[in-house]
């Protein structure tokens, strides 16, 4: 009888407490992410004991291996969570996760460790300052919108960018911008994917409370956070928020304005940026946009699958030599390949590069200013 007293006593504190837990982790969004996080991360190694090629690691540009199996010992070394050669070497191009064959996600591994053993030794200060200057706001002062209409985010560089963001193709569109509004997928860049998940709720909320059901993304860096960061870390969006990736946008409207295009007859690079690997679906709108506006995007060896990095971030990493050589073969390639122009979606890829395509005899364009030029507008 005492024991089945005991028994009755012991569930119903399991279910007090049970419930205390769940009320309390269904009402504290960061402490859900915090779980969720904990049930399911991000980078899948079920596949890599199976991995033929080790991919991730043999396909990088930048990274020698003698072998397949020095590959493989090394990321044997990061799924037992230690230290690896790799982590120091790498240089944040993300290019590793749209080599995977099996969408496993390996540059999560590779940055949750970065971070955890300092791997990329940046200097101190820049970090720090990095840190804190790009932070959101305290209080988010709210916008009027329409919440029916879809919103333009220019992103915490929106003053930067200001100039690609004129005529026709934008005047007639709401938009938000700033910090607020900031993905923070730049940390990766910096080993501090731990800022991007403390951040991720306030900028989700800072949504939320400014209404927006529909957002299109001016960056790959945007959109990748809300169609790839936030889904593979159960990061839970809005339910009635979609995410436009900006290409998606300018397809769209240059197809309903399509009797208004001029074909520019032109042969480009296009430079592909780090983070529309998370996101490769993307970069099929390219291909529609330059065909819509008469635009070949020129068979070279470093593009699609085999882009190189614009190597913006290797000064800061302590990579200078690299940064020459990446993007001296780079540029040269695009040469090789008989183009005229080298067109970005990223404007911190065009600003690294653009000196050194420029002095090459390249013009520099993003690519939304080729479909201005198309609709008759000057960019210059």
């Amino acid at each position: 009888m005492r024991g089945n007293l005991l028994l009755k006593f012991n569930i119903t504190n399991f279910k007090k407490t049970y419930l205390y837990y769940l009320n309390f982790i269904l009402n504290n969004n960061s402490y859900k992410i915090h779980i969720l996080n904990e049930c399911k991360k991000m980078f899948d190694s079920s596949h890599c004991a199976d991995c033929e090629k080790v991919d991730c690691l043999t396909r990088c540009q930048w990274i020698e291996f003698k072998d397949i199996e020095e590959a493989r010992a090394e990321k044997d070394k990061m799924i037992k969570g230690e230290e690896s050669r790799v982590l120091s070497e790498c240089v944040t191009c993300f290019a590793c996760d749209e080599y995977c064959p099996y969408n496993s996600h390996p540059f999560d591994l590779i940055t949750e460790l970065q971070e955890k053993y300092n791997s990329l030794s940046i200097n101190p200060s820049i970090l720090e300052n990095t840190v804190k200057i790009y932070a959101p706001h305290a209080e988010l002062r709210l916008k009027e919108i329409d919440p029916n209409k879809p919103v333009l985010n220019k992103c915490a560089f929106g003053k930067l960018d200001a100039k690609h963001m004129q005529g026709q193709l934008f005047e007639n569109l709401q938009y938000v911008s700033g910090l607020d509004f900031f993905c923070n997928l730049m940390y990766h860049h910096y080993a501090r994917d731990s800022v991007i998940k403390e951040r991720a709720p306030i900028i989700i909320e800072n949504i939320k409370k400014q209404g927006i059901k529909e957002m299109i993304c001016y960056h790959d860096e945007c959109y990748g956070f809300y169609a790839s960061f936030c889904p593979r870390n159960n990061i839970e969006l809005p339910p009635d928020f979609k995410p436009i990736h900006i290409y998606e946008y300018l397809y769209k409207y240059l197809k309903e304005h399509e009797s208004d295009v001029k074909k520019l007859n032109m042969k480009i690079a296009y430079q592909r940026s780090c983070s529309n690997r998370f996101i490769p679906e993307a970069d099929e709108w390219v291909d529609k946009i330059c065909n819509l506006i008469g635009v070949q995007r020129v068979a070279r060896k470093y593009d699609r699958e085999n882009t190189m990095c614009c190597a913006g971030i290797f000064a800061t990493l302590g990579k200078k030599s690299l940064l020459r050589k990446t993007q001296n073969d780079n540029v040269n390639d695009m040469l090789e390949y008989g183009a005229e122009a080298c067109v970005y979606n990223c404007p911190m890829c065009m600003e690294s590069m653009g000196s050194k395509v420029g002095r090459k005899g390249l013009k520099n364009y993003i690519l939304s200013d080729l479909c201005r030029m198309a609709l008759g507008e000057s960019v210059e």
